[in-house]
């Protein structure tokens, strides 16, 4: 099970796994990076899930933004370049 390959979550393991994906210099080990950050967010969010009090809202944001953030890594870093470029390098 992969809880059983990861500590639990908490406020300050999901940021450090946001943060090693955002800085990780090597093409091969940022996808493990970003699966890692993307699941202590979400485990973080669910231990957040029903909690009301403005430091838990923030921190609800700031895991929205995360995720948001990784997306649009994995968004630049996997994507196919487009036709044009593959012609225009021939």
């Amino acid at each position: 099970m992969i809880s059983d390959l990861y500590p639990p979550p908490s406020e300050f393991l999901w940021r450090e796994f946001y943060r090693a994906a955002l800085f990780e210099s090597d093409p091969y080990r940022v996808q493990e990076h970003i699966a890692r950050a993307e699941w202590a967010i979400v485990l973080r969010e669910q231990e957040l899930f029903g909690a009301e009090d403005k430091d838990t809202r923030n921190e609800a944001q700031e895991l929205d933004d995360a995720l948001s953030a990784l997306q649009a890594l994995k968004s630049c870093l996997f994507q196919q370049p487009a036709a044009s470029t593959i012609y225009d390098a021939a």
